[in-house]
């Protein structure tokens, strides 16, 4: 099986590659984005990529990754977005890992009089892709992960009426980040899977760089993708998850 990882930055890579056995040499993407290969069990390979912060950023590095894959055919099985992100408490404390159910683009659509409307409402669009469940249930499972809605912004939340704002249009919202939608977007063009796993380093709301825990969030994703391996065999006996979007 192969995955590929993406994440924004390099500590988040750096995190994910260090739950995993060793590194071999990284290969170049066009653009030159390193792409760092690990195994991860007898019969998968893990491939880790920095693509850049925001949901532009993310679907491009992924689309490349795929594309690249796929010319030398040796296409991916799964695609990960990973990284830190705020939680909403207090379902998603600091330091909990969360691993989407649902992956929401937040604020692609329009402000009207009326309040938000997401872009699905104007027409045309996609405002949310919906990762396996059982392969979700297994990962988060392996993790102690708690599930829900992850949601994709350009604007991180910075105050407390913008994050009961999202809460109330996003029931079961688990978690913030800014790539995920992009990295989903981009394996769904490609029909490949997708998952989001998100470890908490910050609470969504006002914003208090004294209360973050930027650290203790990579150490907790580092323990999580240490079982990702056996998560992937847990959930392999089901059949091949198929990407969904609506």
């Amino acid at each position: 099986m192969r995955v590929l990882v993406v994440t924004a930055v390099a500590a988040e890579r750096d995190a994910v590659v260090a739950a995993l056995d060793g590194t071999g040499p990284p290969a170049e993407l066009p653009g030159g984005s390193p792409l760092l290969r690990c195994a991860a069990g007898a019969a998968t390979v893990v491939e880790v990529l920095a693509a850049g912060v925001g949901p532009a950023a993310a679907a491009a590095g992924t689309a490349t990754a795929l594309t690249a894959a796929a010319v030398v055919g040796q296409p991916y099985d799964l695609v990960v977005s990973a990284g830190i992100g705020g939680g909403f408490s207090p379902a998603a404390p600091l330091g909990a890992v969360v691993v989407a159910d649902a992956i929401v683009a937040a604020d692609l659509g329009a402000e009207t009089p009326d309040g938000f409307v997401p872009v699905t409402a104007l027409g045309f669009g996609t405002v949310r892709h919906r990762p396996d469940p059982a392969l979700v249930e297994a990962v988060a499972a392996a993790a102690g992960a708690v599930t829900g809605t992850v949601v994709t912004v350009s604007t991180v939340t910075g105050s407390a009426a913008r994050a009961a704002e999202l809460a109330e249009r996003h029931p079961g919202v688990r978690a913030e980040a800014m790539e995920g939608f992009g990295v989903a977007e981009a394996a769904a063009a490609h029909g490949v899977p997708v998952l989001e796993v998100r470890a908490v380093s910050n609470a969504v709301g006002p914003r208090d760089r004294a209360a973050w825990r930027i650290g203790d969030a990579l150490a907790a994703l580092t323990d999580a993708f240490r079982t990702f391996p056996g998560a992937l065999v847990a959930a392999a006996a089901g059949p091949a998850p198929e990407p969904h979007r609506s």
